[in-house]
């Protein structure tokens, strides 16, 4: 095989995106995977893929050499190629444009078989797709979905950034629980017994009183037994956590941000988008906000009675986003529902100020005022079963001034099943993990 200069067609390369018509005979130097082949004999169309996107290639057998014939021979799906040739609008074309190739040269052959078919023409359960997620990754819709999460994530970012946030990374590895000892998983710490965290929480209370205003993206982890399309055991959160404010305050932030992405991505994603099928609806601020009592009353007209006291299950929730079909809040949930770090209403102290943001029947975020008084941070711990002596290190931090705060944390891939129109978590997670996955 007559090799080609990489390091010189590396630098003069052209992406997929750019074959366009308006570049109607400019010579052009592809690399990527053969997505698809048809071959006609004479003529053979490949679709060629890289991470800009796909375009066509044109090779009449009759008009190139005899290192490309050979190449062509041996061509599978999935190979690593180079194409030179000339970009020719073709009106008629799949793209309406293609690249009508001089040579070909095959720089890494893939397997002879595939054990998955990403053209998207023969179907694949959640199990094969994630047996194989790396040919799952290179459908063009799975890989937008990872590149939309890019954008969204450097958009919330960019959001945090112009309202003062300090960005902060808190350990993964701790030594006591921090929302009490369900769901952990334990790892051997030298010779002792630590835990992975599940969340940013007393870390980032803390650190209120150094920054006033901090946020945290980066992976949790749950031991979750369910197993579920929502449900996952490694996850990404957007934490944040404010001093001198109360839930009403957070929530204004957090809804905020949920429109700040839907610009953005609006503005900056439109090819992913149109990839995706996903028509973009920028809600309306202020999101619909409703207390805990006031929805028991709607389930107990729609034929689904809760006891006050009693957590939403799911199919409370999905009753109740037959009405509510978008984001809403939910508010001044029973204290004893909620964390121990939850600040119980002054006036009403079985009620607290506390939110979950939903949309239709999915929980995205949870938050609220947290307490900053010691002595009813030690009651709370108590009232759950916690041992006070196990969150010392905490409960230190109280004895130097802490300020009223308040917080939330936000699931990333839950938003981005929403944004996305996924059903599943996992499509929203490069490599996920859950109860039975732990390869690739």
């Amino acid at each position: 095989m007559d090799r080609p200069d990489l390091k010189r067609i590396i630098s003069q390369r052209t992406m997929a995106r750019n074959v366009r018509p308006e570049n109607d005979g400019k010579e052009v130097h592809l690399l990527g995977w053969v997505h698809e082949i048809r071959d006609l004999g004479r003529l053979i169309f490949i679709l060629l893929r890289d991470s800009s996107g796909i375009c066509q290639v044109a090779i009449r057998k009759a008009e190139v050499d005899e290192n490309t014939k050979r190449e062509l021979e041996e061509i599978g799906l999935e190979s690593v190629v180079y194409v030179n040739g000339r970009v020719s609008a073709e009106p008629k074309a799949r793209l309406g444009v293609e690249v009508k190739a001089s040579r070909l040269a095959i720089l890494s052959r893939a397997a002879s078989q595939i054990p998955y078919d990403i053209t998207g023409k023969v179907s694949a359960g959640m199990e094969t797709r994630l047996r194989h997620r790396i040919l799952d990754l290179r459908k063009p819709e799975n890989r937008a979905v990872f590149t939309l999460a890019s954008s969204v994530n450097k958009a919330i970012r960019d959001f945090f950034h112009e309202h003062g946030f300090t960005e902060v990374r808190t350990s993964r590895i701790i030594g006591t629980a921090t929302e009490g000892g369900a769901a952990l998983f334990e790892v051997r710490y030298f010779d002792r017994t630590a835990y992975l965290a599940q969340s940013p929480q007393l870390y980032k209370e803390e650190l209120t009183t150094v920054f006033e205003r901090v946020f945290e993206m980066g992976p949790f982890f749950r031991a979750e037994e369910s197993h579920t399309r929502r449900h996952i055991s490694e996850f990404t959160s957007v934490d944040i956590e404010v001093a001198f404010a109360d839930m009403d305050d957070v929530m204004r932030f957090l809804e905020e941000l949920i429109v700040y992405v839907y610009r953005w991505i609006e503005r900056n994603n439109s090819e992913e988008l149109k990839t995706l099928g996903v028509r973009l609806k920028i809600p309306s601020l202020p999101f619909p906000r409703y207390t805990y009592e006031q929805l028991l009353d709607e389930l107990s007209g729609l034929g689904q009675p809760l006891e006050w006291g009693e957590d939403f299950g799911t199919p409370h929730l999905r009753a109740l986003a037959k009405k509510h079909t978008g984001y809403y809040f939910i508010t001044d949930f029973p204290t004893k529902i909620k964390p121990f770090y939850i600040q119980p209403r002054r006036d009403k102290p079985e009620v607290s100020e506390s939110f979950d943001l939903m949309y239709q029947w999915l929980e995205l975020a949870s938050g609220g005022t947290r307490i900053w008084e010691k002595e009813l941070l030690m009651k709370r711990l108590e009232e759950q079963g916690l041992n006070p002596e196990s969150f010392k290190y905490h409960l230190e931090v109280y004895d130097y001034g802490m300020p009223i705060h308040a917080g939330w944390g936000l699931g990333f891939e839950r938003l981005m099943m929403v944004i996305t129109r996924r059903t599943n978590i996992r499509e929203t997670i490069l490599f996920p993990r859950d109860r039975f996955r732990l390869h690739p």
